[in-house]
């Protein structure tokens, strides 16, 4: 599977922005998708995970109640839609696609990069006060 984020930006504290992330090739609707976060000077970590259908989802504690990860098979793309932006979330996001890994949702090792197989190539999302 072959990723493309985008939708990342410049936004005020308390604004929205939706993610997307295109993917092509094959196994994108039999993969768990997820999507990290990089801040400058920190390591990537874990914002959200869904699961192959959509039916099952989890999400890393400081982002509940304001993000929400979804996916269209039929589109071949997964969503992140964020809102209530606050400074601390300014990162590069990531969307990464778990294929080979058969972890249910939730669980730790969904948490985990090292369980992803392909990664995009990042979109910038910052939040200025």
């Amino acid at each position: 599977v072959q990723l493309q984020a985008s939708g990342g930006g410049l936004v005020q504290v308390g604004g929205s922005l939706r993610l997307s992330c295109a993917a092509s090739g094959r196994h994108f609707s039999n993969s768990r998708m997820g999507w990290f976060r990089q801040a400058p000077g920190k390591e990537r970590e874990f914002v959200a995970v869904i699961s192959r259908l959509g039916s099952v989802t989890d999400y890393a504690n400081p982002v509940k109640g304001r993000f929400t990860i979804s996916r269209d098979n039929g589109q071949n793309t997964v969503y992140l839609q964020m809102n209530s932006l606050r400074p601390e979330d300014t990162a590069v996001y990531y969307c990464g696609s778990a294929y080979y890994q058969r972890w249910n949702i939730p669980s730790d090792r969904a948490k985990e990069d090292a369980e992803y197989d392909s990664w995009g190539q990042g979109t910038l999302v910052t939040v200025s006060s």
